[in-house]
């Protein structure tokens, strides 16, 4: 069965993509222009990754001569070939069970798991008006930015393409933007408050370099 080419599945393109679209959608909650942006850049990378699983293998056919070349009694467009980490390796069996898929599920559940918990203490804190430094905030300030990024890098893990790759960078500075237009906002509505919380609390990564100078040079402007 493996050998038996597998796209053109256009209904797993629409019902895999609106999965995981309601689902980020139902944390993100775009309200701007710049959360739509975001939103909508990480909706592309879904719809992008899951119509080269499904529907038409683009790198593949752009790797085909190369993999012809390399793998001559290889099946260029079985399903199984698009996991390319197995495909390269040369590994055999199930593709699925290869260490590589099974460490891209640990990122993509993982991640789910993680954006959950973040979106739980920010509803929270939005409902009361005040700032949400509990849970995964109180180690990082934007972590539910960060389950998005470790949801997409397991799904790169799991299935690169040449797209998704050029793709991924750019929504990682959208993120980072995004962060960075909170925080001003987070900033304005909450002053010394939130200025202790950010001076004490990495962006992004707990071991990562903290903002004193930044802020206060901010509040002295």
């Amino acid at each position: 069965m493996k050998d038996i080419p597998a796209y053109g599945l256009w209904s797993l393109v629409i019902v895999n993509s609106l999965i995981f679209i309601i689902f980020a959608f139902s944390f993100t909650k775009p309200k701007s222009p710049r959360d739509w942006r975001s939103f909508g850049a990480f909706s592309a990378f879904i719809v992008a990754l899951f119509t080269e699983m499904y529907g038409f293998p683009l790198t593949l056919y752009l790797l085909s001569g190369w993999l012809q070349t390399r793998y001559p009694q290889l099946n260029i467009f079985s399903h199984d070939t698009g996991h390319l980490w197995w495909t390269l390796l040369g590994w055999k069996g199930d593709p699925h069970l290869n260490p590589i898929h099974l460490l891209s599920n640990v990122f993509i559940f993982g991640g789910l798991i993680y954006l959950s918990s973040a979106w739980e203490v920010l509803y929270k804190a939005q409902r009361s008006r005040t700032l949400a430094t509990s849970g995964p905030y109180a180690t990082i300030r934007h972590p539910q930015y960060l389950a998005f990024i470790i949801i997409m890098f397991g799904f790169l893990l799991q299935w690169p393409t040449i797209l998704t790759l050029l793709m991924f960078p750019v929504l990682v500075f959208m993120y980072t933007r995004l962060a960075r237009g909170e925080e001003r906002d987070a900033l304005a509505e909450f002053g010394d408050e939130y200025r202790r919380y950010a001076e004490n609390t990495p962006a992004f990564v707990p071991w990562g370099k903290k903002n004193r100078n930044h802020y206060r040079d901010h509040s002295e402007m």
